[in-house]
Protein backbone atom coordinates (compact mmCIF):
# COMPACT_ATOMS: atom_id res chain seq x y z
CA UNK A 1 0.00 0.00 0.00
CA UNK A 2 1.71 3.37 -0.61
CA UNK A 3 0.33 6.28 0.85
CA UNK A 4 -0.73 9.70 -0.66
CA UNK A 5 -1.60 13.22 -0.02
CA UNK A 6 -5.71 13.34 -0.16
CA UNK A 7 -5.76 16.52 -2.18
CA UNK A 8 -3.97 14.48 -4.81
CA UNK A 9 -6.09 11.72 -5.03
CA UNK A 10 -9.19 14.72 -5.82
CA UNK A 11 -10.01 15.23 -2.47
CA UNK A 12 -10.87 19.63 -1.62
CA UNK A 13 -8.76 19.65 1.24
CA UNK A 14 -5.98 21.86 0.32
CA UNK A 15 -5.83 25.55 2.30
CA UNK A 16 -8.10 26.93 -1.03
CA UNK A 17 -10.59 24.57 -0.93
CA UNK A 18 -9.48 23.01 -4.00
CA UNK A 19 -7.73 19.72 -4.71
CA UNK A 20 -4.46 18.66 -6.86
CA UNK A 21 -5.70 15.62 -8.50
CA UNK A 22 -2.74 13.54 -10.02
CA UNK A 23 -3.97 11.07 -12.85
CA UNK A 24 -1.61 8.56 -11.50
CA UNK A 25 -2.41 8.79 -8.06
CA UNK A 26 -5.88 8.35 -8.95
CA UNK A 27 -5.43 5.09 -10.26
CA UNK A 28 -3.47 3.71 -7.22
CA UNK A 29 -6.39 4.88 -5.27
CA UNK A 30 -8.94 3.62 -7.72
CA UNK A 31 -7.03 0.01 -8.15
CA UNK A 32 -6.54 -0.08 -4.46
CA UNK A 33 -3.20 0.29 -4.02
CA UNK A 34 -2.96 3.77 -2.14
CA UNK A 35 -4.68 5.48 0.89
CA UNK A 36 -4.65 8.43 1.39
CA UNK A 37 -4.64 11.16 4.39
CA UNK A 38 -4.69 14.99 4.93
CA UNK A 39 -2.46 15.98 8.01
CA UNK A 40 -3.73 18.89 8.21
CA UNK A 41 -7.66 18.28 8.11
CA UNK A 42 -5.97 15.72 10.83
CA UNK A 43 -5.11 18.66 12.65
CA UNK A 44 -8.64 19.66 12.54
CA UNK A 45 -7.84 22.82 10.61
CA UNK A 46 -10.93 23.65 8.47
CA UNK A 47 -10.87 23.21 4.59
CA UNK A 48 -10.30 26.05 3.36
CA UNK A 49 -7.98 28.06 5.73
CA UNK A 50 -5.32 30.59 6.12
CA UNK A 51 -1.81 29.44 4.52
CA UNK A 52 0.72 28.04 6.68
CA UNK A 53 4.22 27.84 6.37
CA UNK A 54 7.29 26.89 8.29
CA UNK A 55 9.41 29.69 9.24
CA UNK A 56 12.17 29.36 12.09
CA UNK A 57 11.54 25.62 12.41
CA UNK A 58 7.72 26.62 13.80
CA UNK A 59 4.55 26.42 11.76
CA UNK A 60 2.90 29.55 11.53
CA UNK A 61 0.15 30.64 9.71
CA UNK A 62 -0.40 33.83 7.28
CA UNK A 63 -1.44 35.92 10.61
CA UNK A 64 1.69 35.24 12.13
CA UNK A 65 -0.30 32.88 14.98
CA UNK A 66 1.75 30.11 15.57
CA UNK A 67 0.42 26.32 15.66
CA UNK A 68 3.32 24.03 15.28
CA UNK A 69 1.83 21.66 17.91
CA UNK A 70 -1.64 21.00 16.35
CA UNK A 71 -0.26 20.51 12.82
CA UNK A 72 2.24 17.77 14.68
CA UNK A 73 -1.02 16.29 16.08
CA UNK A 74 -2.26 15.82 12.68
CA UNK A 75 0.88 14.84 11.23
CA UNK A 76 1.32 12.26 14.11
CA UNK A 77 -1.97 10.79 13.13
CA UNK A 78 -1.30 10.18 9.38
CA UNK A 79 1.75 8.67 10.66
CA UNK A 80 -0.75 6.52 12.79
CA UNK A 81 -2.30 5.56 9.34
CA UNK A 82 0.93 5.08 7.77
CA UNK A 83 1.97 2.47 10.41
CA UNK A 84 -1.55 0.63 10.02
CA UNK A 85 -1.36 0.22 6.69
CA UNK A 86 2.63 -0.91 6.72
CA UNK A 87 2.83 1.86 3.91
CA UNK A 88 6.72 1.55 2.90
CA UNK A 89 6.39 4.26 0.08
CA UNK A 90 4.63 7.72 0.24
CA UNK A 91 3.38 10.20 -2.55
CA UNK A 92 3.17 13.79 -1.21
CA UNK A 93 2.13 17.17 -2.27
CA UNK A 94 4.88 19.35 -3.01
CA UNK A 95 6.26 22.43 -1.28
CA UNK A 96 3.58 21.53 1.73
CA UNK A 97 4.49 22.76 5.01
CA UNK A 98 3.28 19.31 6.00
CA UNK A 99 3.85 16.95 2.97
CA UNK A 100 6.69 18.90 1.08
CA UNK A 101 9.24 16.76 0.08
CA UNK A 102 12.85 18.59 -0.58
CA UNK A 103 11.54 21.78 -0.86
CA UNK A 104 9.14 24.29 0.83
CA UNK A 105 7.76 27.65 1.30
CA UNK A 106 10.77 29.79 3.28
CA UNK A 107 7.79 31.29 6.13
CA UNK A 108 7.80 34.38 4.02
CA UNK A 109 4.25 33.88 2.28
CA UNK A 110 6.36 35.10 -0.67
CA UNK A 111 6.23 31.92 -2.62
CA UNK A 112 10.01 31.80 -2.19
CA UNK A 113 11.01 28.44 -1.88
CA UNK A 114 13.86 27.23 -0.06
CA UNK A 115 15.55 23.29 0.58
CA UNK A 116 13.51 21.79 3.25
CA UNK A 117 10.63 18.84 3.94
CA UNK A 118 7.54 19.13 5.40
CA UNK A 119 6.72 17.89 8.75
CA UNK A 120 4.97 14.84 8.01
CA UNK A 121 7.68 14.07 5.12
CA UNK A 122 10.10 14.14 7.89
CA UNK A 123 8.46 12.20 9.81
CA UNK A 124 7.84 9.50 7.65
CA UNK A 125 11.69 9.76 6.61
CA UNK A 126 12.14 8.89 10.26
CA UNK A 127 10.25 5.86 9.66
CA UNK A 128 12.29 4.83 6.77
CA UNK A 129 9.25 5.46 4.44
CA UNK A 130 10.08 6.34 0.79
CA UNK A 131 8.85 9.64 0.66
CA UNK A 132 8.55 11.15 -3.24
CA UNK A 133 6.80 14.43 -4.36
CA UNK A 134 4.08 14.69 -6.75
CA UNK A 135 6.21 16.23 -8.97
CA UNK A 136 8.52 13.35 -9.35
CA UNK A 137 5.93 10.96 -10.15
Amino acid sequence: MILVSACLAGVNCRFDGKNSANEKVLKLVKDGKAILVCPEQLAGFTTPRMPIEIKNGKIINKKGEEITEKLIFGCNEARKICRFYGCKRAILKSKSPSCGCGKIYDGSFSGKLIDGDGIFTKMLKEDNVGVISDEDI
